[in-house]
């Protein structure tokens, strides 16, 4: 045999046993919480119609932010290969500070207390 239907054979040997084991290993008796729905906190069976808290929200937001920080940062380290490299560290250092300083004054106006 050569190497390639070797691999194929053994590759789809894995993904089958990891299929079989992955329906076999959980438990089948479902308890109370697998079977509620999560609702980031709220009463599912009660009404929809309840306020929306602002600071779940504030929270939710800064998540995003921070997240698409990370999805603009992603490209840094292939700007050490372009012409001026400092010039891409130096804008990606002042989309740091800013956010920084962002996450520093909602900390000190309280937009992160969670409970008060």
């Amino acid at each position: 045999m050569s190497i390639v239907p070797t691999m194929l054979f053994i590759t789809f040997l894995i993904a089958f046993i990891l299929t079989m084991v992955s329906f076999w290993l959980p438990q089948m008796i479902p308890d109370h919480e697998k079977t509620s729905p999560y609702e980031c906190g709220f009463d599912p069976l009660g009404s929809a119609r309840l306020p929306f808290s602002l600071r779940f929200f504030l929270i939710a937001i800064l998540f995003l932010l921070f997240d698409l920080e990370i999805a603009l940062l992603l490209p840094l380290p292939w700007g050490d290969q372009l012409p001026y490299p400092l010039t891409t560290f130096m804008w990606a250092s002042v989309v740091l500070i800013l956010l920084t300083l962002g996450l520093v004054y909602e900390w000190l106006q309280g937009g992160l207390e969670w409970a008060e």
